[in-house]
């Protein structure tokens, strides 16, 4: 069984193969491309990815307003999809705001150099503090 943070390291790279993919305008299926990283179906990985999806316009919208001096469409397909992650987790999901930090942190940490992480690490805390996220409920 794995963990949440392992779970949502495989959501980032079903995500970074989606980004790839609609820039080439090759036909795919979410579906499939979420069975081909897991060994058994997973209602997180499955309902994570389907609403990055659905609400990437809202996420994308979200990002580009906290953003200090960029857009989410500068950044990298693999950082694109970390902070789409932790925007919707903190967006539409009820894990807390404080994992739903620390774990989009900790994923760019690993996949990005220090100062995407300290970008990510400031967008996601002042969405954190602004009136999109206490206003949504």
């Amino acid at each position: 069984m794995k963990t949440r943070s392992e779970l949502r390291d495989i959501i980032v790279k079903v995500l970074y193969q989606v980004y790839i993919l609609n820039n080439t305008k090759v036909k795919y299926d979410v579906d499939t491309l979420i069975h081909e990283q897991l060994e058994v179906e997973n209602e997180f990985v499955e309902s994570s990815i389907h609403g990055v999806i659905k609400n990437q316009e809202s996420i994308t919208k979200l990002a580009n307003t906290y953003l200090k001096d960029w857009t989410i469409d500068r950044l990298s397909k693999v950082d694109k999809a970390i902070l789409s992650l932790g925007i919707y987790e903190l967006m539409y999901t009820d894990t807390p705001s404080v994992v739903c930090i620390n774990e989009t942190v900790e994923l760019a940490k690993k996949y990005s150099d220090l100062e995407v992480v300290k970008m990510i690490n400031a967008t996601m805390d002042a969405i954190y503090h602004s009136e999109d996220l206490h206003g949504k409920q």
